[in-house]
C-alpha cells in the first residue's frame, strides 16, 4: 500500500468515526426532543441547511430538528433509524437522503429506491401517523469544482443526469408509497440546470444563502400548526 493510499484510508476512517460521534451525540441530545414535531433528516446538505437561523430572520417559531449527518448514505440511516427518527417521534419527517449513494462504485438506482423503500417503511411501522416529505436532490455545478480535486472527482460521477435520474424514482417512490415529493429546486437552479455558482462552496455543498430560496419553496409544505 502507498503512502497516498494509507493516507487515503486513514481519512476514511477518521470520517466514519466522525459519523459515529455524532450518532452517539443525537442519541444523547434526544432525551430532551419535544416529541410531535418536526425533523430533517439526511446527509450533509440537510444537515447544513440553517433553518433555525433562516426562520428567525423571518419571525417563525417552528420547532424542527435537525439530525442529517454529513456523509451519510441510505445503508447508514437505515442502520441509525432510532436515533435520527423514531426516539423523535415526529409528526412531519422532512428526508434528504442519497446524494452519497450517487458515488458509490457498485451505484444503481434499483439499490438506492430499495433502501429508501425500507426507510420509509421502518417510518410508517414506527410512526404510522407521520407525514413523509420527499426532498429532491440538489443539482451540482462540475464548473465550480474543476479547481477542487476532491469535487471534481465527486463530481465526475455525480452528475446532473444521474441526479435528475435518480429525482424522478424518488418521485414515483413517492407516489407508490403515499409520501409528498418536493422539488424545492428552481430557486437554486442555472439557466443551465445546474447549481447557481454564487451559492455553492465546490459545486456540491451550498453557501447559507444558497438555502434561501430552498426555505421559501419550503414554507408553504410547513405545517401551519406548528408555528
Amino acid at each position: 500500500m502507498t503512502m497516498e493510499q494509507e493516507m487515503q484510508k486513514m481519512m476514511e476512517e477518521r470520517f466514519r468515526q466522525e459519523k459515529q460521534q455524532k450518532v452517539m451525540n443525537y442519541r444523547h441530545l434526544n432525551r430532551f426532543v419535544r416529541p410531535h414535531q418536526i425533523l430533517f433528516v439526511g446527509s450533509s446538505l440537510m444537515e447544513q441547511f440553517p433553518v433555525y437561523e433562516l426562520l428567525l430572520d423571518q419571525q417563525l417559531p417552528y420547532t424542527i430538528y435537525n439530525r442529517g449527518i454529513g456523509g451519510t448514505t441510505t445503508f447508514e440511516l437505515l442502520e441509525n433509524m432510532d436515533a435520527c427518527i423514531y426516539d423523535l417521534r415526529p409528526d412531519y419527517i422532512y428526508i434528504n437522503i442519497g446524494t452519497n449513494d450517487l458515488n458509490l462504485p457498485d451505484y444503481t438506482e434499483e439499490g438506492l429506491i430499495s433502501r429508501y423503500r425500507a426507510i420509509l417503511h421502518g417510518i410508517r411501522e414506527h410512526l404510522p401517523e407521520a407525514k413523509i416529505f420527499m426532498l429532491a436532490y440538489y443539482p451540482v455545478n462540475p464548473a465550480v469544482a474543476e479547481n477542487n480535486p476532491w469535487a471534481k472527482a465527486a463530481l465526475a460521477v455525480r452528475t446532473n443526469a444521474r441526479i435528475n435520474a435518480a429525482n424522478e424514482a424518488v418521485r414515483k417512490l413517492a407516489e407508490e408509497t403515499g409520501a409528498t415529493f418536493l422539488d424545492l429546486n428552481d430557486g437554486i437552479r442555472d439557466e443551465n440546470g445546474n447549481l447557481k455558482a454564487e451559492y455553492t462552496v465546490e459545486g456540491m455543498h451550498m453557501y447559507a444563502d444558497g438555502y434561501v430560496p430552498v426555505l421559501k419553496a419550503l414554507l408553504p409544505w410547513l405545517p401551519a400548526g406548528k408555528r
